[in-house]
């Protein structure tokens, strides 16, 4: 049997983490022919990936957070062969935020992350295609939009230590006297919405901002979006922060959130909006979002919660 083959793509930032050294090596002396390859710039997991298709490999692994994962799968995305010619996908969780491995319940170590790519069956996961003015953009994880870019920036650590992913609504609550609400029209199959919004998730995975749980119920394998507007709060707030101390996170943002589910999703505004692909800012006043059913094969746990239960099933 022709001994496995696999890149290892790594964001710098963490070229120098000893444990995933060490993981490597012992994947290595476990007979994976394992080669690595560091961005330094943009452009270089593209270059990176064509070449490791070029070499044969079977595997192309992820090493970073979000941002890394979005740009390694966006590459295998728009190549033209089918999903099931393409090198099968891992991910070990190296950023800051990580939140696709976090709901997607992916080992935090690099060991046992390596160890999962190796043992696991590579499954088909949808991906984010959004079309604007300047071209076509990709993301594995989640579309956001409203103040949340402020928002992040502002909470206070304290309030992420006591609730976690929804201080950030809860601090935007806080502002909205000086924070403008995003106004926009979406249209989706069967769902319309046309008002003003503070955030907006459109999700194949579930959360950003280091947890917040934009699209709690997202699976990754449906070929549907996940879209979950928080729309101007006006009289809720009382009503919205009460529920948040005396029920929890996840009762108040249902409490004031809009939630639907389609293959595709339109948005259109006044104005230039902008909205966050995995870390990446794409601006435009129109915006066309569609479920890529089955892009990309990803190595990942067999409970994973963003999974139909079907993960046991080889791709």
């Amino acid at each position: 049997m022709p001994q496995p083959h696999w890149r290892l793509i790594l964001n710098g930032k963490s070229a120098g983490d000893d444990a995933l050294r060490e993981a490597v090596r012992t994947l290595r002396e476990r007979g994976i022919a394992l080669d690595v390859r560091v961005t330094w710039e943009a452009g270089d997991a593209e270059r990176y990936v064509a070449e490791a298709i070029a070499d044969g490999a079977c595997t192309i692994v992820a090493a970073g957070g979000d941002g890394t994962l979005s740009e390694v799968a966006t590459t295998l995305a728009h190549r033209d062969e089918p999903a099931d010619a393409l090198p099968t996908l891992g991910l070990v969780p190296l950023g800051t935020a990580n939140d696709f491995a976090g709901a997607a319940g992916l080992p935090d170590t690099p060991a046992e992350a390596l160890a999962l790519i190796h043992t696991r069956p590579a499954v088909p996961i949808d991906l984010l295609k959004l079309q604007a003015p300047d071209g076509v953009h990709w993301a594995a994880n989640l579309a956001s939009g409203g103040f949340g870019t402020q928002v992040t920036v502002e909470t206070d650590e304290g309030l992420k230590k006591m609730l976690g992913g929804l201080a950030y609504l809860v601090t935007g609550i806080a502002k909205l006297g000086r924070i403008e609400a995003v106004q926009a029209r979406l249209r989706g199959e069967d769902f319309a919405w046309d008002g003003g919004f503070i955030a907006l998730g459109v999700g194949n995975g579930r959360q950003a901002g280091g947890g917040q749980p934009l699209c709690p119920e997202a699976l990754i394998d449906d070929g549907l979006l996940d879209v979950t507007v928080v729309p101007e709060l006006s009289g809720e707030v009382g009503a919205t922060v009460a529920t948040l101390v005396t029920q929890g996170q996840h009762a108040a943002l249902e409490r004031v959130a809009v939630r639907a589910r389609s293959p595709w999703l339109e948005i259109e505004a006044p104005q230039p909006l902008s909205l966050n692909l995995d870390g990446e800012p794409v601006q435009a006043q129109r915006f066309r979002i569609d479920c890529v059913p089955a892009r990309v094969r990803m190595h990942l746990p067999a409970d994973c919660p963003l999974l139909r239960g079907r993960a046991d099933t080889p791709a």
